[in-house]
């Protein structure tokens, strides 16, 4: 299956606004949703595919700030472009530790708005897609035995095979067979890639008993 469209989700009190948006969206091509608010925001079900926020900081109600502080509290990562008629540095070095991507005073030029969201949707998709491959890594990580894993922690940490047999208590023609068949498992060609599995997976410092 091909991977969602991208959507753009436009969160602004003024219906003006909103619609402006998505007009120049769709110049380029672009899906977008707007809300009136962020509780209307939080209602809706989020998008399949790579997606981008552009949120007012001042709304009635919850502002932005305070939604791109939930979101942070509850591990969403959307990249989120602020939007003000007034801003101060305060705020958009509030904004900016927070993770936005970006910060637009009203009025600002079309191109600046566009490109920060094709900013915005380039990093989702990426982080989409780191994800998707740390999932799979993990299931097949799930599919080595007990025993494969101890010997993956050995080879890792830089033992050789007789050190290894040696800590675990097995024979060295077995590690060998268990270090063939969790390679296979992962899919590892090499030992620097069985590394940075091991770093991806963050288990280096793991104690087998805990598998």
């Amino acid at each position: 299956m091909g991977e969602a469209n991208p959507c753009v989700l436009v969160i602004d009190d003024d219906p003006e606004f909103r619609d402006s948006v998505v007009r120049l969206l769709r110049t380029v091509g672009l899906p977008a949703r707007q809300f009136s608010s962020v509780p209307e925001f939080l209602k809706a079900d989020p998008p399949d595919g790579p997606t981008c926020l552009v949120l007012d900081v001042r709304m009635p109600g919850r502002s932005g700030l305070e939604l791109q502080r939930d979101l942070v509290a509850a591990k969403r990562q959307v990249p989120i472009i602020f939007i003000t008629a007034h801003a101060d540095v305060p705020m958009t070095v509030q904004a900016m530790k927070g993770g936005a991507i970006e910060f637009l005073t009203k009025p600002f030029r079309d191109q600046d708005l566009l490109d920060a969201i094709e900013g915005g949707l380039a990093r989702d998709r990426a982080r989409r897609e780191s994800d998707s491959a740390l999932a799979a890594l993990k299931e097949r990580f799930d599919m080595l035995s007990s025993r494969e894993r101890e010997v993956m922690l050995g080879v890792v940490a830089g033992r050789l095979n007789k050190q290894i047999a040696n800590d675990i208590g097995i024979a060295e023609s077995t590690v060998k067979v268990h270090r063939v068949n969790l390679m296979r498992k992962l899919n590892a060609r090499s030992l620097p890639e069985l590394s940075r599995m091991a770093d991806r997976l963050d288990i280096r410092l793991q104690h087998p008993q805990n598998f």
